[in-house]
C-alpha cells in the first residue's frame, strides 16, 4: 500500500535569510512564522492525517503544533527530520561566509563536501538525505495507506525530492523550499514518487 508524506518546511523566523541557523537552539518562530503555521494548518485541515511528525529543531515543532492540533493528534518528535548539522558554521551570517572558498564549493558541490567541524562534527548533504531516506522507508512501513506529515527543513526536504527524482544533490539549487511550504511524496515498495513541490510558500 501506498503512504503519502507531505514535506512542511518550519515557517518563517527572524534570523531567516541573514543566519546560518543549523540546529542552534533558541531558533523560533517570527510573529508571520506564527501566522504562516495557523494559516498552514487550515489549509492541511482538509486532508485526514494519520500522524504529524516534526524535527526536534524549535521552529518545526512550533509549525508542527497546529497542524497536529487541528487534526487532534499529538506532535510526534522525529530525530531524523532534523536540519543538518552545519559544524563551524551554525550561527554565522551569511556576509561573514561570502567569499569563503569552502562556503563557495560547499553550495556548487554538495555530493562530495561537508560543513567544517566546530563544536559538532558537521555533516554532509548526503549523510542527511540517507538519514531522511531510512526515515521515509521505516514510516511508510508503519503507515500503510495513510497520510502523515513530516515537519522539516529546507535542505532535508530537498535531500528527499532528491533521492525521489534521483538528481545529484549538486543541483540542490535548481528548485526552491520555502518557509511554510508543502511538497509531497508517495512512497511505495516500488519506491518514491513526486506529487508535489513548494505548495503555498510563504
Amino acid at each position: 500500500m501506498e503512504t503519502v508524506f507531505v514535506l512542511v518546511r518550519h515557517g518563517s523566523h527572524d534570523r531567516l535569510g541573514s543566519v546560518l541557523c543549523g540546529r542552534m537552539p533558541g531558533v523560533t518562530l517570527s510573529e508571520q512564522g506564527r501566522r504562516e503555521a495557523e494559516a498552514l494548518a487550515n489549509r492541511l485541515s482538509a486532508l485526514r492525517l494519520a500522524a504529524v511528525l516534526s524535527s526536534p529543531l524549535e521552529r518545526a515543532v512550533e509549525t508542527a503544533t497546529p497542524i497536529a492540533a487541528r487534526q487532534d493528534l499529538p506532535v510526534t518528535v522525529e530525530p531524523e527530520l532534523i536540519e543538518l548539522d552545519l559544524g563551524a558554521w551554525s550561527g554565522l551570517r551569511f556576509d561573514a561566509l561570502r567569499g569563503d572558498p569552502a562556503w563557495d564549493l560547499w553550495n556548487q558541490a554538495r555530493t562530495h563536501t561537508r560543513p567544517p567541524p566546530g563544536d559538532t562534527p558537521g555533516e554532509s548533504m548526503a549523510e542527511a538525505q540517507a538519514r531522511i531516506a531510512r526515515a521515509l522507508d521505516r514510516l511508510r512501513r508503519a503507515h500503510p495507506g495513510r497520510t502523515v506529515a513530516l515537519v522539516s527543513h529546507g535542505d532535508v526536504i530537498k535531500a528527499a525530492l532528491a533521492q525521489a527524482l534521483g538528481l545529484p544533490l549538486d543541483f540542490h539549487g535548481r528548485f526552491d523550499i520555502g518557509p511554510a511550504s508543502t511538497s509531497v511524496l508517495i512512497a511505495g515498495d516500488w519506491g518514491l514518487k513526486v506529487h508535489s513541490i513548494n505548495e503555498g510558500a510563504a
